[in-house]
């Protein structure tokens, strides 16, 4: 709950700044609003470690096999990473670019996520031959 609101309270504070910044110096605005983002990670980087932990111990108690969940902690992780840099494009002013970091992000995600979607093609032919 303490992280949430200081995350909150950093972003907020962070945008305010960024937002008085930008009519003077965009180039400014936007370091500083990565700043602000590289801060909030490394305040919930912590969280994120336990949380990968209980992801790992969860596969391991559930009996699936790690190379079906990797493909998808890869895709979450590419999504999360790819939603940050399409918003900081679209705050310098670049949306086409910002664009592009999705498709591109959308590419990634389904070639990691190739060796999930192999296996369940390989158990519906199982299934049906």
């Amino acid at each position: 709950m303490e992280q949430a609101i200081q995350v909150t309270g950093l972003c907020v504070v962070g945008a305010v700044l960024a937002l008085t910044i930008r009519r003077g110096s965009p180039e400014t605005a936007l370091l500083l609003s990565i700043c602000a983002a590289v801060t909030v990670l490394l305040v919930v980087g912590q969280a994120l470690g336990e949380l990968l932990d209980f992801l790992k111990e969860l596969g391991t108690r559930s009996g699936v096999p790690p190379a079906l969940l990797e493909p998808l902690y890869k895709t979450v992780g590419i999504a999360l990473v790819v939603r940050v840099g399409s918003s900081l494009c679209a705050d310098a002013g670049e949306s086409a670019l910002g664009k592009v970091v999705e498709t591109a992000g959308a590419v990634c995600a389904l070639a990691v996520a190739l060796p999930l979607l192999r296996t369940v093609l390989e158990l519906l032919m199982e299934l049906m031959g």
